[in-house]
């Protein structure tokens, strides 16, 4: 993982992450829209980025070296939060590393990428992402818990609780849903007496009143916004057998840990995320289907944790080599991550037959298009170049504070018709102040000037006054 950090692949959601840098490097108290030039929030503008923000701002490093930087930190987080979590659950000393594990290869033969869920191959694409370090808090965030309802301690404490989980939903608001089930799982499963409830109910208001005073944008309007996220987040509830069939021996594992105890918190917290994943299939709210981590992080952990329980040594050992061989299954499955670390020539033919290439960027008009100016591109495009600096048309992404996005994504699908007339598309591009062209040389048109040649025969277009 560590090499990945050094290769950062490019690839998802990166493109965005590095554009929220660039906007609060420039102005920290009013970036502006992240892909577009227009002065709405953003729920990217989470204060982990904010931190990166000011880092890259006071040290003048390029973008990518703090994202690499902030990689080494989510990661550090996530490494030691589920080291401590796992040693609230079991004092065997292998018990942390056979956890890290499951985590990262107990998932499936067929690979599911997306932020927020910890298959080893998604782990090195989405490093540097805030997802990463949210869940990383997550961790200790629940290690912490535990051991406040085990011990009694004062008010400050559970206010320093509420603050966490008010910041992990503010970095990564579906890690945050996740972060949430757990604790409640957690809380179930200790039983507190009733000294405890004002504490709880304290932390829960501090955390509260933090998303409120957050001044990036309105918490609480993502619950009202129309995202648009469900059609995207519908392959999430596809091939659920190839993505997620080893996690299947965790269920298993839940099932002999709730024969030994009713609430435990692992299985309580499984409970709640199959619930809330399955509720989203049901009803067609695909995006709730990021909860998916939920499920799979406490069947993960009980897989692990099964192999050091108390009980027959026989049983431990037929454990201990059928987990084995499911990770090594796992670990075959996410073996094209290596080209993530090496190069793609260097690894065996069936491995480099399992590695996808990354993007190859947007750092060819670097040269020629300037912080803030506007460039027409579609999709594709449209996700990275905002990373470098320039805004696009249209966002590359669904954006749920930007009131005029649908105008923008038809201005965008309208310019780049075949159909559409060379006065129309000049039109469109004194609309959204456009000073560049990205596309193929079938684009060119008259008031466009050829300026470079990238990769796949994209063309650089300067727009003639």
């Amino acid at each position: 993982m560590l090499l990945a950090v050094v290769r950062l692949p490019w690839a998802g959601d990166l493109g965005i992450h590095a554009a929220t840098v660039q906007r609060l490097r420039h102005s920290l108290l009013d970036p502006g829209n992240p892909l577009v030039d227009a002065d709405t929030p953003s729920p990217y503008y989470s204060p982990w980025i904010l931190v990166l923000g000011l880092l890259a701002r006071l040290t003048g490093l390029p973008v990518f070296v703090v994202l690499r930087i902030g990689a080494l930190v989510g990661l550090g987080l996530l490494f030691t939060g589920v080291w401590r979590y796992v040693r609230t659950l079991s004092a065997h000393r292998a018990a942390p590393a056979l956890a890290l594990l499951c985590l990262v290869l107990l998932w499936g033969p067929d690979l599911l990428n997306w932020s927020g869920f910890l298959g080893l191959n998604s782990l090195a694409l989405t490093v540097a992402y805030p997802s990463v370090f949210a869940l990383g808090l997550s961790f200790h965030f629940w290690a912490w818990l535990t051991t406040t309802l085990r011990t009694p301690t004062g008010w400050a404490r559970w206010a320093g609780l509420g603050a966490l989980w008010a910041l992990i939903l503010l970095c990564h608001q579906f890690t945050g849903v996740v972060a949430t089930l757990g604790a409640l799982a957690t809380v179930l499963a200790a039983r507190p007496d009733r000294q405890v409830l004002p504490r709880l109910a304290a932390a829960l208001a501090v955390g509260i009143v933090l998303l409120w005073l957050w001044p990036y944008y309105d918490f609480f309007a993502l619950f009202s916004a129309g995202t648009g996220l469900e059609a995207i987040h519908r392959s999430l509830y596809s091939d659920l057998p190839g993505r997620f069939g080893l996690a299947l021996l965790g269920v298993v594992a839940l099932v002999l840990r709730r024969r030994r105890d009713h609430r435990d918190p692992l299985v309580l917290f499984f409970a709640l995320g199959a619930l809330l994943f399955a509720a989203g299939g049901l009803t067609g709210h695909y995006s709730w289907g990021r909860a998916a981590p939920a499920a799979l992080i406490p069947a993960q952990l009980a897989a692990a944790l099964e192999t050091v329980s108390a009980g027959r040594r026989a049983f431990r050992l037929g454990w201990a080599c059928l987990l084995g061989a499911a990770l090594a299954v796992g670990a075959w499955g996410q073996a094209g991550m290596l080209g993530y670390v090496v190069p793609r020539d260097a690894l065996p033919a069936s491995i480099a037959a399992k590695y996808r290439p990354p993007w190859a960027g947007y750092h060819w008009i670097t040269p020629w298009v300037g912080y803030g100016q506007v460039v027409m591109a579609r999709t594709v495009p449209s996700r990275q170049i905002p990373a470098y600096g320039p805004y696009t048309v249209a966002p590359g992404y669904p954006d749920v504070f930007l009131p005029d996005q649908g105008g923008r994504d038809a201005a965008v699908q309208r310019y780049f018709d075949a159909g559409t007339s060379s006065e129309v598309r000049r039109a469109i591009a004194r609309r959204y102040g456009v000073r560049w062209v990205i596309g193929p040389a079938a684009d060119a048109e008259p008031w466009l000037r050829p300026v470079t040649t990238g990769p796949a025969g994209q063309v650089l277009y300067a727009v003639r006054d």
